[in-house]
């Protein structure tokens, strides 16, 4: 997870990086700094995130930097400048938008905080498609969340050729929960609270694209227990890698090799941190999926998955 900047031209609900990182908002890194980093962990994948990434001056550069060094992209936006941003992309089979929506017109502009971002996501979605560009998006399941409503935008998103859609369910960490504590009691889901509305969401969006491996979705329903993955998702911003994953910040480390040493991660997961508990958020356990291996029948259910 690659933030090279906080500021945002959006303030969404259930995000708590601008609330997280106020005093640095106004920053951001150089296209070298990003690119040492990459270099001193090696990800072989690289989630450009934020913050708003179309709104780093130097997106383009980075992402085409990234794409020389055999990388595979893929740029987490709300879509709000992805139709105008677009000429200056690479086309590429290792670069992919990934446009996140969680929910019709009314239901994301709300979440989303301004009308119009709806549109102008769908517009830049087309646009990206029209260009032969791939693109993804990333849907965020609430307490409140209407799977009907999902299942009518998935329809949608079929309509306008997405390669993919993937679902996760809400976390209520520090960030969003402090600044509004009513509000978060609405939103997030305790783990049991997740397993029964991703149990509904596998039946009712089972036919459409999906990019959560049945691994992962086996978890997210309560069919299997999955550890903690975050130390193979780390996250590298202004303040330097973040300690110990996407969502929580102890600390931050000058260095990866700091990152891994320092942090103890037996800590974290279910059953470690209370803070973990209701946590089955995808940039914590989805990376689990490669320990599949252990199990012949998982094995079997990714390869047929993969193939599919």
């Amino acid at each position: 997870m690659l933030e090279p900047l906080h500021a945002c031209n959006l303030r969404c609900n259930g995000c708590g990086r601008v609330r997280e990182y106020a005093a640095t908002v106004g920053q951001r890194l150089s296209v070298g700094q990003c690119l040492a980093a990459l270099d001193e962990c090696g990800a072989p994948i690289v989630s450009l995130c934020g913050g708003e990434p179309l709104i780093y001056p130097e997106i383009e550069q980075l992402t085409g930097e990234i794409l020389g060094r055999r990388k595979h992209v893929y740029l987490c936006t709300n879509g709000v400048l992805l139709e105008r941003k677009l000429s200056g992309f690479p086309r590429s089979n290792r670069l992919m938008m990934n446009v996140h929506l969680d929910g019709m017109e009314a239901t994301h502009d709300a979440a989303a905080g301004r009308e119009g971002v709806f549109a102008a996501a769908v517009e830049g979605i087309a646009a990206a498609k029209q260009a032969g560009f791939l693109v993804y998006t990333n849907t965020t399941l609430y307490k409140h969340t209407d799977l009907n409503e999902i299942a009518v935008l998935f329809e949608y998103l079929t309509e306008l050729r997405v390669d993919g859609m993937m679902i996760s369910p809400a976390f209520g960490y520090a960030a969003v929960q402090d600044e509004n504590p009513a509000r978060a009691e609405t939103m997030f889901m305790t783990r049991d609270e997740v397993h029964r509305k991703f149990r509904q969401a596998r039946k009712l969006l089972g036919r459409f694209r999906g990019t959560a491996s049945p691994v992962y979705l086996d978890f997210l329903c309560g069919q299997r227990d999955l550890p903690c993955a975050a130390w193979a998702n780390p996250t590298y911003n202004l303040a330097g890698w973040r300690s110990p994953c996407y969502l929580m910040a102890d600390a931050h480390h000058a260095t990866y090799r700091e990152l891994l040493e320092e942090t103890d991660w037996s800590g974290f997961g279910p059953g470690g941190d209370a803070r973990c508990r209701h946590c089955l958020v995808h940039c914590g356990f989805e990376p689990a999926a490669v320990l599949a291996g252990r199990h012949f029948r998982d094995l079997l259910k990714m390869a047929v998955w993969q193939m599919t």
